[in-house]
């Protein structure tokens, strides 16, 4: 029966993992097109800023 007992909580730990991956991936697709977004602005506001500043624009 221990040996038995082993195999369900290994199939249980690994089936948590498993759930708990597809709940992030789940949550990273759902925001996908929002967060390529708002990167996409962050990352011209960097580039941009220190140009526009120095009088270079």
């Amino acid at each position: 029966m221990a040996a038995i007992y082993e195999i369900m909580a290994d199939v249980r730990y690994k089936a948590q993992i498993m759930a708990r991956t597809n709940k992030l991936e789940s949550g990273i697709m759902d925001s996908g097109i929002i967060g390529f977004a708002l990167g996409l602005l962050i990352s011209m506001a960097f580039v941009l800023a220190p140009i526009f500043f120095m009088g270079m624009m």
